[in-house]
């Protein structure tokens, strides 16, 4: 075990990392839950179990739970036209793309035909506030000023898209009347003992005691705690043992004992090929390296990367998050050199 430890405080510091939280999934529960580092290089203030790491882009895998409960609840539907739920932003009409429509199964796998803004929404600037969805995809705020437009055909092509999870936030919203941030916590934080997890919007959202950002030097960021504020698509500040009590629900619902009212069928759309790519699942993406299904969702931005994954035939599962942008792709950092020891069960 000795080595063990030595050999993780080594690879954090050759990768400049100051700290690093890393949960583990067997048999379906969660089964160890690992701190190392700093929130702070140099400050000697500890990684805890409650510090709170950026999840960027793993939001969406939260987000994306939320629209199958409503779903579930008839609130929503995967596969009609999204049209029918919006009430405060219309998909806009494009010339070319009418043969096929917007749903939330191509929204939720990236399908959907809409692309970014050139350079993205950027973050939070307290001189702009929090943005409202409506008025961001009418290209009426500072983070977006052109009107989001359908980029290509519905369903003909896969296009990473911040912009799909803004418009279903907005969808959740209007068929709702409650904020995204509210029936997250109420619906999904809550029921599942998510203690540590909560949507940040604004820099006044910071936790006390959050993990802070560094660079590729492991330097810390200007902008410590670089906050996106667009809560569906990257909003979420959480723990890894709070996103492995997520995955754990993803798994127990495959297994039709979900704590959150989805279906074995529901979770099954999840993690199934969807549209024409098959390592598209909704919300999350879809591996099989050895024959067996590997379920992920990463999440890297400015400061900080972190990388979920999980198989559902054995019901194992883990999460990484750090502090740090290294600058690559997590397959290449070291989160992903941790991922691999850990299935080789070299972290075990």
């Amino acid at each position: 075990m000795k080595k063990d430890i030595w050999n993780i405080a080594e690879r954090m510091r050759e990768s400049n990392v100051p700290g690093l939280s890393m949960a583990f999934i067997s048999e379906g529960k969660l089964s160890r839950h690992e701190c190392w580092g700093e929130v702070e290089a140099g400050s000697g203030d500890p990684i805890q179990s409650n510090t709170l790491f950026n999840a960027c882009s793993i939001s969406k895998f939260a987000a994306s739970i939320l629209a199958l409960q409503l779903v579930e609840e008839g609130l929503l539907s995967l596969d009609e036209d999204v049209s029918k739920f919006l009430i405060s932003w219309d998909i806009p009409e494009h010339p070319s793309f009418n043969s096929r429509t917007v749903t939330l199964r191509r929204l939720l796998c990236h399908q959907a035909g809409f692309a970014d803004p050139q350079g993205g929404f950027g973050q939070y600037i307290s001189e702009y506030g929090s943005p409202d969805m409506a008025k961001l995809l009418r290209g009426m705020t500072y983070y977006c000023q052109q009107p989001i437009e359908l980029m290509a055909e519905p369903g003909s092509q896969f296009i990473y898209s911040d912009t799909g999870f803004c418009i279903i936030q907005l969808m959740i919203e209007d068929v709702t009347g409650e904020s995204f941030d509210k029936l997250l916590r109420e619906k999904i934080f809550e029921p599942l003992h998510m203690n540590n997890s909560i949507i940040v919007t604004s820099q006044s959202g910071i936790r006390m005691g959050s993990a802070v950002g560094h660079n590729k030097h492991g330097v810390r960021l200007k902008e410590s705690h670089p906050i996106y504020p667009y809560p569906a698509a990257a909003g979420l500040w959480s723990t890894s043992a709070d996103l492995a009590l997520l995955v754990v629900e993803l798994l127990s619902s495959l297994q039709g004992n979900s704590r959150l009212g989805i279906s074995a069928e529901t979770a099954g759309e999840m993690i199934k090929p969807q549209g024409c790519f098959k390592w598209s699942g909704l919300g999350v993406f879809l591996e099989s390296p050895d024959g067996e299904l590997e379920v992920s969702s990463l999440g890297w931005g400015a400061g900080f990367q972190c990388m979920l994954i999980t198989y559902p035939k054995t019901g194992t599962g883990a999460v990484l998050m750090m502090n740090a942008d290294p600058g690559v792709h997590q397959t290449q950092s070291l989160l992903g050199h941790l991922a691999s020891l850990w299935q080789q069960g070299q972290l075990i």
